[in-house]
C-alpha cells in the first residue's frame, strides 16, 4: 500500500470492499449451491450488504477524507494520483444515486437470477419479462440520475468501459459488421467443406473435471487461490485478494464446451490473480474495464486454447480422458474445434461469427434503453435480427433472447465489451508473441513467459490507465481491431481449415 495523506481514505476503501466481497460470496454460493427456496431471502442479505457499502462510499467521512488526500497530492506518485482520481470520479457517480435505488437494484438482480434461470430452463420469455421491466426502468432511472451526452446507454456504458459512447462503439461496429460477416461466411464455407467433427460422446463429466484441472493449472491458474464449480452460466467472481472463483458448465456430447469455457473464466481469473494483492479495494488494484478483462479472457481461450501448438501438448492427454477422441488425427482434432458454423448460443459460438452475436446484443440494448424497443416485443427483435446476421431464426427463447445471465444481473451496457476483448487480446497477443522469450514458450506450450509479459503489461498497472492508454503502453498503438481482423482471417478464412 502507498503510504500518503490519503491512507484514511485507503482505509475506508478497504472497509467497503470487505462489505463487496462479502456479498460477492454470498453471490456466488447463489449461482452454485443455494436452495431454491432460500432465493428471497438471500436477495435481501445481499440488498442489506449492497446498501451499507453505498452509504459507506457517499458518506461526509468518506468525502472528507477524498477531500484531504486531493489537497495533499503533489503529483509525484502516479499510482496515488489515479487512484484520487478515479475515487473522485466513483464518488461523484455514487452519490447520485440514492441508496433506496441501490439497494432495490440489488435485490432486483437477486430475483431477476433466479427468473432467468428458471425461464430459461422452460424457454418461457414471459415468465422473465416482468423482471426484466423492473431492471429496465431501474437502468434507465440510473442513467437520467448520472447524466449522459447524447443517450442514456453512455452513462451504462461509463459503467463497464469509462471513456466510451455509443456513438464510438456503434462507429465501430458499422466498420467491422461487413468484415465480420465476410469471413464468417468464408469461415463457415470452409468448415462445411472439410466437415470435421468430434466423435460422439459421452464425455463423461468426471473426465471432464480432471482435463479442465490440468489445463487450468498449466496455464497457471493458482488453485491454492481458487476453484472451479458447476453453475448455469460460466462466470469468475473474486472474493478477495486471494479467493478466485471459476464456473462452467457440462455438456456430456461436447468437452469442448466446458473445456473452453474454464480457459475463458480462467483468463478473468489469471487476470485478478495478477493485480497488485496490496492495492486490493483500491482502483490500482482493481480490472481497469471490462474490455480489457475480457481481453484476457478471450486471449487464452482463443488465441492459445485454439493454437496447434497448445494441442500439439495437451491432444495425448486428451485421448487418455477420452478414449473415442483416438479415431482422429491432430489436424483433424483441430479443424474439429476450429469449426465455423451459424449457431445459436453465443458462448459455445466460433470465433469468426462470435462478435456478429455482440453486435446484435448492442444494438437491441440501446433501442431497449432509448424507448424504441418494449420488453414485450424482444423475442420477436431478437429473432429478426439474428436472421438478419446468421440467416437462421432461434427455435425457442432458450436458444434466443434468453441464453444470457446479463439482463438479469442488470447488465445492460456489458455486451460490447466482449468485442473489445476481441479486439484487444489480438493486439496484446500479437505484441506478446514478437517477444523471444514469450515466442519460445509459446512454441513449446509453456505459458509463464505469457503470464509474465501479461503480469507486466496488464496486470501490474490495475486502473491505474484508461483502457485505451494501457493498451498503446503495452503495444505502442492506439487499439486498432486490425490485429483481430487479421487473426480471423488468417486462422479460418486463409485456406482450406
Amino acid at each position: 500500500m502507498r503510504e500518503c495523506s490519503g491512507v484514511k481514505l485507503f482505509d475506508l476503501a478497504r472497509e467497503r470492499a470487505l462489505i463487496h466481497s462479502t456479498a460477492a460470496t454470498l453471490g456466488w454460493d447463489q449461482e452454485t449451491h443455494l436452495p431454491d427456496a432460500a432465493h428471497p431471502y438471500r436477495a435481501a442479505q445481499l440488498s442489506w450488504l449492497t446498501a451499507k457499502a453505498h452509504l459507506l462510499s457517499t458518506s461526509d467521512e468518506w468525502k472528507a477524507a477524498l477531500e484531504e488526500g486531493e489537497a495533499a497530492d503533489k503529483g509525484g506518485d502516479v499510482t496515488l494520483t489515479a487512484n484520487l482520481r478515479e475515487m473522485r470520479r466513483q464518488f461523484d457517480r455514487s452519490t447520485k444515486l440514492p441508496v433506496e435505488l441501490v439497494a432495490r437494484e440489488s435485490e432486483a438482480t437477486s430475483l431477476g437470477k433466479h427468473a432467468w434461470a428458471s425461464a430459461r430452463e422452460n424457454s418461457d420469455f414471459a415468465a422473465f419479462a416482468p423482471h426484466l421491466e423492473t431492471l429496465l426502468a431501474i437502468a434507465r432511472e440510473k442513467a437520467e440520475l448520472w447524466g449522459y451526452e447524447s443517450e442514456p446507454y453512455d452513462a451504462l456504458l461509463d459503467t463497464y468501459e469509462r471513456g466510451s459512447t455509443a456513438a464510438k462503439i456503434s462507429a465501430l461496429f458499422d466498420t467491422l459488421r461487413p468484415q465480420l460477416i465476410n469471413i464468417g461466411n468464408l469461415a463457415v464455407a470452409n468448415s462445411e467443406a472439410r466437415n470435421a467433427r468430434l466423435p460422439a460422446g459421452p464425455y463423461p463429466i468426471e473426465a471432464q473435471k480432471r482435463f479442465n484441472a490440468v489445463v487450468a493449472k498449466s496455464l497457471s491458474f493458482e488453485f491454492n487461490a481458487g476453484r472451479i464449480d458447476t453453475t448455469t452460466h460460466p462466470f469468475c467472481t473474486t472474493l478477495g485478494p486471494r479467493d478466485i472463483r471459476l464456473t462452467t458448465r457440462y455438456d456430456t456430447e461436447d468437452f469442448t464446451s466446458s473445456l473452453f469455457g474454464v480457459m475463458h473464466e480462467a483468463g478473468h481469473g489469471l487476470y485478478e490473480q495478477g493485480l497488485p494483492q496490496d492495492d486490493f479495494g483500491l482502483p490500482s488494484g482493481d480490472a481497469v474495464s471490462l474490455g480489457i478483462h475480457e481481453s484476457q479472457s478471450r486471449l487464452w481461450e482463443n488465441h492459445v486454447g485454439r493454437s496447434q501448438a497448445f494441442w500439439e501438448r495437451w491432444f495425448p492427454f486428451a485421448v487418455e480422458c477420452f478414449p473415442q477422441l483416438g479415431s482422429l488425427t491432430i489436424d483433424d482434432f483441430l479443424a474439429a474445434i476450429r469449426r465455423a458454423e451459424k449457431s445459436y448460443i453465443r458462448v459455445e459460438a466460433d470465433e469468426a461469427t462470435y462478435d456478429l452475436h455482440i453486435l446484435l446484443r448492442f444494438d437491441l440494448e440501446r433501442r431497449m434503453m432509448n424507448g424504441e424497443l418494449a420488453v414485450k416485443d424482444i423475442p420477436a427483435a431478437w429473432n429478426e435480427s439474428f436472421e438478419k446476421s446468421f440467416g437462421i431464426t432461434p427455435p425457442d427463447d432458450r436458444h434466443g433472447c434468453l441464453q444470457d445471465i446479463h439482463w438479469s444481473m442488470g447488465g445492460l451496457g456489458y455486451f460490447s465489451t466482449y468485442t473489445l476483448g476481441n479486439i484487444n487480446a489480438a493486439q496484446l497477443f500479437a505484441t506478446a508473441s514478437a517477444d523471444p522469450t514469450v515466442a519460445a514458450g509459446l512454441a513449446k506450450a509453456e505459458y509463464k513467459p505469457l503470464l509474465a509479459w501479461l503480469r507486466t503489461n496488464i496486470h501490474a498497472h490495475g486502473g491505474t490507465y484508461d483502457p485505451a492508454v494501457l493498451i498503446e503502453k503495452a503495444t505502442g498503438a492506439p487499439p486498432s481491431p486490425d490485429a483481430h481482423l487479421s487473426h480471423l482471417f488468417a486462422r479460418y478464412c486463409a485456406s482450406a481449415i
